[in-house]
Order: C-alpha cells, then structure tokens, then sequence
C-alpha cells in the first residue's frame, strides 16, 4: 500500500542519426553563478608602485592610439572643439575639393629657400636675388592673400546658407587657414577629391557596402571615374 511506486520503463532504443528534430543542445543549462564566473577576470593588483606606474603608462598609450586612430578616421567625438560641427565639417570638404593657389605657399617657399643657397656666379646670383624678391614673393603672397579673402568669404556665405541654424563665426577663417596647408598634412584627413565637390552622403539603409564601411564619410565624394548607373531598362539585342 505504502510502496513507492516503480519508475516507468525507459525507452533504450537508439536515436536514428538522420533525425530531422533536433534532440536538444546535449548539455545542461548552465548555473547564473557559473556563467558570470567564467566571465570574470582575474584581476592582478601592482606589486610595487613601479609596476603601477607601468600599466597606467600602458592604459593611456592604448587611449592615446585609440583617440588617434578615432580622429584619422574623422570621428566626430574624437575631434578637438575647433573642429567639431557639421560647418566645420562643410568648410574642410570645401577646402579639399578644389586646388588653390595658397595650397603652393610652403613649396614654393622651400623651393625659394634653396634657390638661394645655391652658389651661383656672382652676376647670376645678383639676377636670381633680383628675380625672387622682386617677381616671386610678390606674386605669390598677393595669391595668398586674394585667396585667402576669397576662400573665406565664400565658405562662411555657403556655409550659413546650408546651416543656417548653425553658427558660422570663425568658419571664414578657418578654412582660409587649412587652405594654406599642404593637402597631404592636413588635418583632419582630407576625405574629399578635387576632380569632384563634396555632396550630400548617402543614408546607411540604402548605401552599399562601400559606404558602410566607412562612418567618417559625413559628406561622401565620389571619384570622378565613377560612372552614374543609369536608370534605362536594359534592352536585349535580338539576332537579326
């Protein structure tokens, strides 16, 4: 009466291999305590305050190279204030896709620098003193400094009609400014071709792959080589 009752036969026949069903994952369901252990790390404490000052060293270089990295990629968060902001944004694409004249300042005042140790005759030395201080310089900093005025005055007019909520003050002034640096120097990175102005990028959801893949591009360019696919239905050429 009192008996416990006995456990129903089990079933030992073998399970076919080419169940369609599933048989379960073949394991049990791990503890919570036992998965959040195995996540944890053990973590070493300094032995002295060498070795503390070691690792420190060590976090913030790996900061240092992250911010780095974040900033050559164009990354609006790793950006210094000066250069935050969707104008200053448009201002550097302005800058990178035209070739200015200003743009040639420093080689060409390399080129003038070397010019002048080169010992010359003295009669050709005297013309090429004449020719530098009286043709070059001149012409080049009047290039300069029409260009500079002018790249100033046409990016904060732009840049107040595309942003117009958005303050434009010092814009003028610093694109003036990254127009005088060499192309490959400048930074931020230059993202933008000058066979092809800046224009608006395209939304994630319908930019293909290539764009995707790079975040930074905040006012994409496309190369100049790059075809426009035409929106035509393709048409078969029947045999004659």
């Amino acid at each position: 009466m009192f008996r416990r009752r006995t456990q129903q036969a089990v079933d030992d026949s073998p399970v076919p291999t080419n169940d369609p069903k599933p048989q379960g994952k073949g394991r049990p369901t791990p503890k919570r305590r036992d998965a959040e252990g195995r996540r944890r790390q053990p973590v070493t404490a300094p032995a002295n305050r060498k070795e503390a000052y070691r690792q420190q060293r060590e976090r913030q270089a790996a900061e240092r190279a992250r911010v780095r990295e974040g900033m050559m990629r164009g990354e609006e968060r790793y950006l210094p204030p000066r250069d935050k902001g969707p104008v200053r944004r448009f201002a550097r694409d302005w800058v990178d896709s035209r070739r200015l004249p200003s743009q040639y300042f420093l080689p060409f005042s390399l080129v003038i620098l070397l010019v002048t140790w080169v010992p010359f005759p003295p009669d050709v030395r005297g013309l090429v003193y004449s020719a530098v201080i009286l043709i070059g310089w001149p012409v080049m900093m009047a290039g300069v400094l029409l260009t500079s005025i002018y790249v100033g005055w046409r990016v904060k007019k732009l840049a107040a009609e595309k942003h117009p909520d958005e303050n434009v003050r010092g814009v003028g002034f610093y694109a003036a400014m990254r127009a005088l640096q060499i192309r490959r120097l400048r930074f931020p990175r230059r993202w933008s071709s000058p066979a092809a102005p800046p224009c608006p990028r395209r939304s994630s959801a319908h930019a293909g792959p290539r764009q995707r893949s790079a975040p930074f591009l905040t006012s994409g360019t496309y190369p100049s080589r790059a075809r426009p696919v035409s929106s035509a239905p393709a048409t078969r050429l029947s045999s004659a």
